[in-house]
């Protein structure tokens, strides 16, 4: 049996020791600078976005090549994704305008209501997952505060970005603001509680679990409180904030609010820059959320380097610990100890909220935080390409996830391949994933996807709304 508190003393020394420099202060490069093969990635990572979308009705798959029903958070990666690729030249204005008019427009006219079957959603908000042919509500799953939101952030961002007089771009602004203000954000309140709940069954109701304490579920207030219409109460803030006491880890320059799976800091970032501008916690605290999301990546990679479960391949430069796809379920023999792996599941560092560690990595856990920590980011990146080669990397960049201690080659991954000596790598791209590789990309390049959101007023609102002060909102 594993020593948990015997490897969680270990960890936590190692990571005191190496997580961050003295000062707790990390210079980034001068400019945006990145190396040559990490064009090649974006262009990738954009191309599983514009090729996969289909031109019906702008629905895109949760994952690829497995057939695969509509994520509404893949697609609100994609709205963010096409403006991307125009900026860098790799589609047309044109294209993308038009793809997102069909998107905007299929959200807009797919059927709502609290039926269980055949609808897209309820309330303004959409199931998590949909059918990718007619929008309706795939198997049982639930109508999802945080995915609506992410759809909703790639909506608001396309109001932003085509703002041009022709009529399709008028037409995209009039939608995207219709679609956001239809969203009854205290429908996930309608049971008294002061929190956000994670989501509605039209079976059982609300789920009882709610949006509070630090996690990816951040933007889902900041949108609600800055809803022209159905808006949650000003005092939501505080009841996401409640837990933040049981949330910090570290001392000194390696304190920060913990969420074990780096998605959870980095989500909220991809379209809301949290450079400069500060809430009650965070000047309570004396730094802002991207400084928190800098040390979490930097405790991600002190976990990985302390490695207190012994795993294969974690180093300084092969880390990132976060929601993804994983081998299978199997309790194995590893190093004389019994060691259970999972399938898709969310991962972190023991001793962080949310903990899970099995060896899997994800090259989205770190890609994700490169405008917070380039300087370990880039040599991350780097390294998973050279190590890992074709194996890891493919037609659309890289694929969602490898375990480099799942080397049983007696044994059938769930999915995936494994390779004696390599290890298991991924058979799939998950949207979710390879979105946060593609626009952080982009604000570290030119601030590209937060200038434009930067002067949304849903933004703006829900922030001040939230008590944010200072920088940009002055």
């Amino acid at each position: 049996m594993i020593d948990r508190r015997a490897l969680l003393s270990r960890g936590s020394a190692l990571l005191a020791g190496s997580a961050l420099p003295a000062g707790g202060a990390v210079a980034a490069p001068a400019g945006p600078t990145l190396p040559a093969f990490y064009e090649d990635l974006e262009k990738r990572t954009f191309r599983w976005f514009w090729e996969l979308a289909r031109r019906d009705n702008g629905l895109v798959p949760d994952r690829h090549p497995s057939p695969s029903f509509c994520s509404i958070a893949s697609v609100g990666f994609a709205l963010t994704a096409y403006p991307i690729g125009v900026e860098r030249g790799w589609i047309t204005r044109a294209e993308a305008r038009d793809l997102t008019l069909t998107t905007l427009r299929f959200f807009w006219e797919a059927p709502q209501g609290p039926e269980p079957t055949g609808r897209i959603g309820h309330k303004g908000f959409f199931y998590h997952f949909i059918d990718m042919i007619s929008g309706a509500r795939f198997r049982d799953v639930e109508l999802s505060s945080v995915d609506s939101t992410i759809l909703f952030m790639g909506i608001l961002f396309a109001g932003r970005y085509y703002d041009r007089a022709d009529p399709a771009e008028r037409e995209i602004r009039r939608l995207a603001d219709a679609i956001y203000a239809r969203a009854d954000w205290n429908f996930f309140r309608s049971d008294g509680r002061k929190a956000v709940s994670m989501g509605w069954h039209p079976e059982r109701g609300l789920i009882p679990r709610s949006w509070e304490g630090y996690n990816e579920g951040m933007f889902v207030f900041i949108l609600g409180l800055g809803a022209p219409e159905h808006a949650l109460p000003a005092d939501s803030w505080e009841a996401w904030m409640a837990p933040y006491p049981q949330k910090w880890r570290g001392d000194g320059p390696t304190r920060h609010l913990a969420f074990a799976p780096l998605f959870g800091h980095q989500y909220s970032h991809t379209w809301i820059d949290f450079r400069g501008i500060r809430d009650r916690a965070m000047r309570e605290a004396g730094m802002d959320y991207f400084e928190n999301s800098r040390r979490a990546a930097y405790a991600d990679r002190a976990y990985c380097i302390a490695n207190p479960m012994r795993w294969d391949g974690y180093s300084k430069d092969i880390w990132g610990l976060t929601a993804c796809d994983g081998p299978g379920g199997f309790r194995l023999p590893f190093k004389g100890e019994t060691r259970e792996f999972f399938s898709y599941s969310a991962r972190g560092p023991l001793g962080q909220p949310d903990e899970r560690d099995d060896g899997t990595l994800a090259p989205t856990a770190a890609l994700g935080c490169l405008p917070f920590a380039p300087e370990i980011v880039i040599p991350c990146a780097e390294a998973m390409k050279r190590d890992y080669g074709d194996r890891l990397y493919g037609r659309y960049g890289f694929l969602d996830s490898f375990n480099p201690s799942f080397k049983y080659a007696d044994v059938r991954p769930e999915k995936g391949s494994v390779d004696p000596k390599q290890g298991w790598v991924d058979d799939d791209y998950l949207g979710i994933d390879q979105g946060p590789i593609l626009t952080m990309a982009a604000n570290y390049r030119s601030d590209f996807v937060w200038k434009h959101m930067r002067a949304s007023p849903a933004i703006r609102k829900g922030l001040k709304r939230a008590g944010f002060t200072g920088g940009w909102l002055a």
